[in-house]
């Protein structure tokens, strides 16, 4: 059983007095197989909106102790034990604008998602040990199986969310894009299937869920911003969003600047989703994964609603 070194706490409203859902840049489909790289794929890492070498080199050299390179990979722990992903987000000097462009958010395939994701994939996109480093970091981060009047919402969900086992909610609501898999979600108390590339527009009331998780998909998502403006919507305040994810994907569908930049990239990708939306508390990453340079990665970028 892997063991997860001890990392910071997300400060959930429900445990307060300290208020405190698949995939390398994407290396594949779901572990059955390989998927060949898209040509757009093949291009050499970018040096990463900006930042260039000032923060990147600055986590490398930590990481490297004291050797610069911008080629490195978030995938394996450096030996120190400093994270270039957790670091990523600290002390963040954000741009005044928005950072992104719109062919950012772009993708080899720009077919129909709902065609794509039509047919049932009863697989996991991550190795065993990263599920199980993913479940036991939601056994900590979680509000407690049962806990009255608390509501999540498993976003991008699937046939399993990776929650603790027997876990359980009054509300446990899953939103995906196949209505086969979210049947099959034992966790669920009810789903809703819905292309949010389509219309990020949330089906639900103003500050509805306590928490939000997303595993592996958030890659994927075209409209990132107007999704995340409806999470802050649907939050209650100090409500906490989890978004997880590997270096896994599906390459075709995953979004431009995810399959051109690498693992640390990716954790300032979803931090700057969480800033530039607005309403969040300054994101922070974790870096769990459990076996770094022998298993998938795994890493979480989290903020809470802030309270008005």
């Amino acid at each position: 059983m892997a063991t997860i070194a001890p990392r910071p706490r997300l400060l959930l409203a429900l445990r307060r007095p300290q208020p405190r859902r698949l995939l390398r840049a994407c290396a594949a489909t779901p572990r059955a197989r390989r998927a060949p790289v898209p040509p757009q794929a093949a291009r050499p890492r970018r040096v990463f909106l900006g930042l260039g070498a000032t923060v990147i080199d600055q986590v490398a050299r930590m990481a490297s102790g004291g050797t610069s390179s911008r080629s490195f990979v978030a995938g394996a722990r450096p030996r120190q034990g400093v994270s270039p992903a957790e670091q990523i987000l600290k002390n963040v000097e954000w741009p005044d604008e928005f950072p992104f462009k719109p062919e950012d958010f772009s993708r080899f395939d720009e077919s129909s998602d709902t065609l794509f994701y039509s047919v049932p994939r009863f697989v996991t996109h991550i190795d065993d040990q990263a599920i199980q480093a993913l479940t036991e970091y939601y056994s900590e981060v979680l509000p407690p199986s049962n806990t009255p009047g608390v509501a999540i919402l498993d976003m991008c969900s699937s046939w399993v969310s990776h929650y603790p086992p027997g876990y359980k909610q009054e509300k446990i609501v899953g939103m995906g894009m196949n209505e086969d898999e979210l049947k099959r979600n034992s966790v669920l108390t009810e789903y809703v299937v819905q292309d949010l590339n389509v219309n990020p527009k949330l089906p639900f009331e103003d500050n509805t869920f306590d928490v939000i998780t997303n595993v592996v998909s958030v890659d994927y998502l075209t409209k990132p911003i107007d999704v995340f403006k409806e999470m802050r919507r649907i939050l209650k305040p100090a409500g906490v969003a989890i978004m997880s994810f590997s270096n896994r994907c599906f390459w075709t569908k995953a979004v431009s600047i995810w399959t051109s930049t690498g693992d640390v990239d990716h954790a300032w990708i979803v931090g700057a989703y969480f800033h530039y939306t607005g309403g969040f508390e300054p994101p922070q990453a974790v870096d769990i994964s459990p076996n770094p340079g022998r298993t998938d990665p795994m890493y979480v970028v989290y903020s809470r609603k802030k309270v008005a």
